[in-house]
């Protein structure tokens, strides 16, 4: 992933209306008071806030983002609204910089397409989850391969498909990295995208109590 090229189109998009999610993930996350939350790709953080708030006094909430722009717009968002159980965090999403077991919920909203390196991202996200712990993520799949000349493509990757893997490819990396009880919630039809076609979804899944993925975590 180029990560300069995404901090700077992202940061510029910091202050706009647009939309920049293809899923509703945390209409699945179903938080609990007390509990430990990370949005992978927070962007202007209102996930962040809304899980810092259902999580409570006790809770506590993450957002993770490689733009500047966005962070800054998200951290002055929960001063304005007076939310202090949350923490935004530059980091990238192949190397997270949190703690082993930290979470009890990761969600995301089209942002994992964007890694170069999606075995690495899902095998953070394994480790970044305790025992038990628990994710949903929104995201893009290609339904073949997406050509090359749309890796690097502004528009493509602004449209969230240009990483895009396909659904069989996808399901198989959360396997290899540990997770159990995949679950779709929600998948819509192909559609069309430069020579390719995708499709959006919604999944979750666990990590398992008492098992470790195949990157080494405990």
């Amino acid at each position: 992933m180029d990560y300069s090229s995404i901090n700077l189109r992202y940061s510029q998009l910091a202050k706009t209306d647009c939309c920049l999610s293809c899923g509703g993930a945390i209409n699945y996350s179903k938080v609990k008071a007390g509990e430990t939350c990370v949005d992978l790709g927070s962007g202007r953080g209102t996930d962040v806030l809304r899980m810092a708030e259902e999580a409570g006094e006790t809770g506590f909430a993450y957002g993770i983002d490689i733009s500047d722009g966005m962070l800054a717009t998200a951290r002055e968002n929960a001063a304005k609204f007076g939310i202090d159980n949350v923490k935004f965090v530059r980091s990238e999403l192949e190397k997270i910089e949190l703690p082993d077991q930290t979470a009890d919920l990761v969600i995301s909203n089209c942002t994992i397409n964007h890694a170069s390196d999606k075995d690495a991202v899902w095998n953070e996200i394994f480790r970044i989850l305790k025992k038990g712990g628990r994710f949903v993520v929104s995201d893009i799949y290609a339904t073949s391969p997406v050509p090359e000349e749309y890796r690097n493509d502004p528009v493509a990757v602004s449209e969230c498909w240009a990483g895009s893997v396909t659904r069989e490819e996808y399901l198989d990396t959360l396997s290899k990295a540990g997770f159990q009880s995949v679950t779709i919630f929600e998948e819509s039809k192909p559609y069309p995208k430069g020579k390719v076609e995708v499709s959006s979804f919604t999944i979750a899944g666990e990590r398992p109590s008492g098992k470790s993925c195949g990157c080494g975590s405990k």
